[in-house]
């Protein structure tokens, strides 16, 4: 798929259009690095002026894949841009494998030069691995929040949709850079043109940076029940030391009986099984996203005994964390 840079109209009438430099990493999420695309071209089709400008950028210069496995070329290799450009990482799966040195590298010596950086949906991992978020706040898509916090323990992350953060911008993936983009359109040329810019993208809600970034849990789960909702949320924010199910129906007011009958009723398990389900699949996502230990990993998720930790894990995912680690481990060798 050919995606040819925008024509620069030197008779601009803002002054020289803003440049953005889309660094693809392999397996990048094509629905991130679109949505941020197509802000910018309508922006220009909306104002009859180039406003913006960009290019594609890959480690080599040569083509490269997204993770619906669609081909992109590219105009440019990781070269010295213009001090003035904006430079968004697009990243996807497999982010550790993609964020090699050459990539860090590159962000680094940009970063020396001046420009500003961001990171789309898993990107905010590259810049992190870089050095370029430190002391900073971020965001990152949810699936790797828990991650992400293992390893950078300087970085203040938010659950937002996005944050910009002096020149380093960070979005969580999906349909979060339009919100990005927006925002900057904004920032350079007025609300009207943004809201021109959603209303030909049939976006008709446009979140800030105050906005979080998943559904609220009875949405997730399909229930409205108030007790129900309040009890997962303690769940999921007690997934190190899990607390038990007569602490949890005495902080919503009702007997461990009640709230026994309240998730058969809407969730078809017990309290301790879907408790044991969170646990087991933040567990699931460390071991597929960092270097952590199992043994650290099932500590992370509230278990005192790797072995028991392993069983739970083997009868839930039919395999152990060990061969989980170990397949992942051959999927990013190749």
């Amino acid at each position: 798929m050919d995606v040819s840079r925008q024509t620069i109209d030197a008779e601009n009438t803002h002054g020289s259009p803003r440049r953005f430099v889309f660094g693809l990493l392999d397996q990048f999420s094509m629905l991130s690095f679109a949505s941020a695309l197509e802000g910018l071209r309508i922006a220009n089709r909306m104002s009859g002026k180039t406003l913006y400008t960009w290019l594609l950028a890959s480690e080599n210069g040569a083509c490269i894949r997204c993770s619906a496995n669609t081909e992109f070329q590219v105009d440019c290799g990781f070269d010295e841009m213009r001090r003035d450009d904006t430079i968004l990482v697009c990243a996807g799966i497999d982010v550790q494998k993609a964020s090699n040195k050459k990539v860090l590298n590159w962000l680094r010596r940009e970063a020396r030069r001046g420009a500003k950086i961001g990171g789309l949906c898993t990107g905010a991992f590259t810049l992190a691995k870089a050095g370029l978020l430190d002391g900073k706040r971020a965001t990152i898509h949810w699936e790797n929040q828990d991650s992400f916090l293992e390893e950078f323990e300087d970085i203040e992350l938010t659950k937002s949709v996005f944050v910009i953060d002096g020149n380093r911008y960070t979005t969580a993936g999906g349909t979060s850079s339009i919100d990005l983009i927006l925002k900057l359109i904004a920032d350079d040329h007025g609300e009207e043109l943004a809201n021109a810019v959603a209303d030909q993208l049939i976006y008709s809600s446009i979140r800030t940076d105050q906005d979080t970034q998943r559904l609220s849990i009875p949405t997730r789960i399909g229930v409205r029940h108030p007790k129900l909702s309040m009890v997962i949320k303690m769940m999921e924010e007690n997934i190190e030391e899990p607390i038990s199910p007569s602490i949890l129906s005495r902080d919503v007011g009702m007997s461990t009986r009640q709230l026994e009958r309240l998730f058969r009723r809407y969730l078809n398990r017990s309290p301790k099984r879907y408790y044991m389900e969170l646990r087991l699949q933040k567990a699931r996502n460390l071991l597929m996203q960092t270097d952590m230990s199992v043994i650290n990993v099932a500590l992370a998720c509230g278990f005192a005994s790797p072995s028991h930790f392993s069983k739970c894990y083997r009868s839930h995912y039919s395999t152990t964390p060990y061969r989980e680690r170990g397949a992942q481990a051959t999927r990013l060798s190749f």
